[in-house]
């Protein structure tokens, strides 16, 4: 709910993996009131939330043991902006490559998995994204995943080396990369745009 103050309400999901660098991002950002979001409760009053990187399994499970998948779902119905970066992305798919296991299964993309290797094959590259800014954004992999397709609506934003490595589906957003982890908020303010 769009606050009396005007400010938009932005939760993390605070369940486990880079919450506070998300909270810290959007604590920049004019007119932002970021939450912490660990119960049905709070996720229900956002005007935006983030799903962040993490262990997808491990997020997956709790958002149903914590009782969260529902509301989760229940903002994608109201079209309520969601981004869900590294983990999150997984977590987000449709289909997930090699795995049977879906999560939420919002968005319309197919994502294999650590496509980039271990933590050891981590690494910071710059992209061109003319959708979401003029300038080089840095992009951060960690452990990344890719998209390997994505369906009919899904709006691709950015490829590195031939990999879809960002998306949009209509108020979803996808990102491999961690925004939260560069000094650029170019992307958080393109998510928070898709609530207008």
């Amino acid at each position: 709910m769009l606050q009396g103050d005007g400010s938009l309400r932005v939760g993390v999901l605070a369940i486990q993996g880079s919450v506070r660098e998300h909270i810290e991002k959007l604590k920049l950002i004019d007119g932002v009131e970021a939450v912490l979001a660990k119960d049905k409760n709070t996720l229900l009053s956002l005007d935006a939330l983030i799903i962040p990187g993490g262990e997808s399994t491990a997020i997956g499970k709790m958002i149903v043991d914590f009782g969260l998948k529902d509301a989760i779902l229940k903002l994608n119905e109201r079209k309520i902006p969601i981004w869900g970066t590294c983990a999150g992305m997984i977590l987000m798919a449709k289909y997930i490559v090699n795995d049977d296991k879906v999560h939420l299964g919002i968005m319309d993309i197919s994502v294999k998995r650590n496509a980039y290797g271990s933590q050891l094959d981590s690494f910071k590259t710059k992209l061109i994204i003319p959708a979401v800014s003029n300038n080089e954004i840095e992009a951060v992999f960690i452990r990344a995943p890719y998209i390997e397709n994505v369906g009919n609506g899904v709006r691709i934003l950015a490829k590195h080396q031939g990999k879809i490595v960002a998306a949009q589906q209509d108020n979803l957003l996808a990102t491999s990369f961690h925004p939260e982890l560069t000094d650029d908020l170019s992307f958080y303010k393109y998510f928070l745009r898709l609530n207008s």
